[in-house]
């Protein structure tokens, strides 16, 4: 998971940057039904939501890069939200959403004037994945080509290196958890929804009226699995970095308006991003 002054520059840019200008492309209904998935009643909580969440974080990194001592607390992430939520209740909506892009500068201008030193500490480091770069794809409300490049770029492109990082103990627990015996089975399972992903996808784009049908999983996975059983594990390996180059290209040659069908938008989230959240690899 590596974090950087540079990647955490764009997310504050390019990510949030963009969050509400593509969140408002959706139409109507579908902004209602992402935020009922999502547990708030309008995207202004969740944007409110963002922001005290947001400020705690950046107090904290602040502190850290000034040298200063700062609060440590336990939180009680159902009371905070609600604070959060509460604390712009009565505000108007105008001056609301002004604050929330202001706060997202200030936070940029913040971050780029700190020392790329103060981006090695790991509690700096928590806070920025935990307020500024996973809280991307928790609050997902309308993906971007940033967020499934930077995924496919970072925490894919490091999958592999990571796990064998691993002790023996924790890679036999982390794949126990995943429900996998082995982790070339769980690489099969990846590379193949991948591939399928980019199949429907491809087709959307090159094929009037092309149709798909929704695989069943359980079905797909084992058809995986047994694929590319018989490969060899460098071979394996080779062809998850192969398929994992082929997607980033896939999705930077997009055009924008492919962010914007449903089809194209669920495949790259559910593959690329809600993914990687279902299979994260440990710390």
């Amino acid at each position: 998971m590596p974090i950087t002054k540079q990647r955490t520059l764009d997310y504050v840019n390019l990510e949030w940057g963009t969050y509400v200008e593509r969140f408002h492309r959706l139409p109507k209904t579908e902004q209602e039904k992402r935020m009922k998935a999502m547990g708030y009643e309008s995207f202004r909580d969740m944007l409110a939501h963002i922001l005290a969440w947001w400020d705690e974080g950046m107090n904290i990194i602040r502190a850290v890069a000034e040298g200063r001592e700062f609060e440590r607390k336990k939180y009680d992430f159902d009371i905070f939200n609600a604070e959060a939520v509460a604390k712009y209740k009565t505000w108007d909506q105008r001056e609301f959403m002004a604050h929330f892009e202001k706060s997202r500068q200030t936070i940029g201008s913040e971050l780029q004037s700190m020392k790329d030193a103060a981006f090695d500490h790991r509690r700096v480091q928590a806070w920025i994945h935990a307020v500024i770069i996973h809280h991307a794809r928790e609050h997902l409300a309308a993906l971007s080509r940033f967020l499934t490049i930077d995924l496919l770029e970072n925490e894919w492109a490091e999958y592999i290196a990571d796990f064998n990082g691993l002790s023996d103990e924790k890679k036999k627990d982390f794949l126990s958890k995943q429900g996998f015996d082995e982790f070339h089975d769980l690489l099969a399972h990846i590379i193949g929804w991948w591939e399928e992903g980019a199949r429907v996808i491809s087709g959307i784009l090159d094929t009037p009226g092309f149709a798909w049908q929704s695989r069943d999983v359980d079905e797909f996975n084992a058809e995986l699995m047994n694929k590319y059983s018989t490969w060899s594990q460098a071979d394996l390996l080779r062809h998850y970095e192969n398929v994992r180059r082929e997607m980033i290209t896939l999705t930077a040659e997009l055009p924008d308006d492919a962010f914007l069908n449903a089809d194209i938008e669920g495949w790259l989230k559910d593959d690329v991003v809600a993914h990687y959240d279902d299979h994260p690899m440990p710390d």
